[in-house]
């Protein structure tokens, strides 16, 4: 049984990662650290647990009675936690804030997209979850990349639900602001850019062309829908075997041949993906949900690779036909 703490488990991502390892089948968590919940039940803040889960929050953090750490913090507060606090080098921490994605002299944590790294994952210490837009645009990207294609700059849409921006209110995530309303944030200049170049660089062996990237917010709760267009002379038909070929063994990313809708994949571990050809442009959809795929459910995914069992072991979850 593999022992588990998280750290910061009162937000959205504590939430959905309590949700799923209360019914994983090797895993068992033995805290749930949230310094302004400490002593309330668990289920008093993620209350669709009713039932489920009779787990107290807590403020202490007994790293020596666990195997594997989730750090569900807000982005920058990783690196500033391991600055004041020791986790014995036994457990390993698999991180979802941005704090560690990116290669450095001295940062040990292997980037966590399973469907490049499986290998570096399965023997990695330390993990640094994808960013929830990276990881939709990436697998949007990565087979035309594997087959040389980015070789112009690339424009990407991409819409986000509300719990994106995370489970502290705001101006923009609010009902009667969000309901019937879209909006864009971060034109051009979002922090998961960088992290989807890397991988892109790692995946093609160059990649020095712009993503011209517009996030948007959207009128729903969780879910995202990117599109991607590529210049490409290629026929649709090699690119479609060569993302085929890609994900032949992913166990989450499916290729897909008919156009795709988010719902396919909301509360699901899925990413699906689709592509056409309007004259020497290519065309990528690629949908995840934010909180699973894109957040708690690959950290999962992440753990079962870093422990050797079941990759799916507590993801057979099942989207909504309606």
């Amino acid at each position: 049984m593999i022992r588990v703490g998280i750290l910061g488990a009162a937000g959205y991502t504590g939430g959905e990662l309590i949700r799923l390892l209360v019914n994983h089948p090797d895993a068992e968590i033995v805290f749930a650290n949230s310094e302004s919940n400490a002593g309330n039940p668990v289920a008093e803040v993620h209350e669709g647990l009713y039932g489920d889960c009779d787990l107290k929050f807590t403020s202490e953090m007994p790293f020596d009675k666990v195997d594997v750490v989730f750090f569900c913090f807000g982005h920058g507060k990783s690196e500033a936690f391991l600055k004041e606090h020791t986790i014995p080098a036994n457990v390993k921490i698999i991180d979802l804030a941005q704090d560690f994605r990116l290669e450095a002299e001295g940062n040990d944590y292997v980037y966590g997209l399973p469907e490049i790294n499986k290998e570096r994952i399965a023997k990695a210490q330390h993990v640094a979850n994808p960013g929830c837009f990276a990881t939709c645009i990436q697998l949007g990207l990565l087979p035309a990349a594997n087959m040389g294609l980015l070789t112009d700059d690339i424009s990407v849409n991409a819409i986000t639900g509300s719990t994106g921006a995370g489970q502290k209110p705001s101006s923009t995530t609010h009902f009667s602001w969000r309901t019937g309303n879209m909006s864009i944030y971060k034109a051009f200049t979002h922090q998961h850019v960088p992290e989807i170049k890397q991988s892109l660089r790692q995946v093609q062996g160059h990649f020095d062309v712009d993503i011209d990237f517009i996030p948007y917010r959207g009128d729903f709760a969780r879910g995202i829908f990117a599109t991607e267009v590529i210049k490409t002379d290629l026929p649709i038909e090699e690119i479609v075997e060569g993302y085929k070929a890609f994900y032949k063994d992913a166990r989450f990313t499916h290729y897909v041949d008919k156009p795709i809708d988010m719902k396919q994949v909301v509360n699901t571990n899925k990413a699906l993906v689709h592509c056409d050809k309007y004259g020497d442009k290519l065309l990528v959809t690629s949908t995840i949900d934010n909180l699973l795929k894109g957040a708690v459910g690959q950290a999962v995914q992440n753990m079962n690779i870093m422990f050797g069992i079941d990759e799916a072991a507590g993801l057979n979850l099942k989207a909504s036909a309606f």
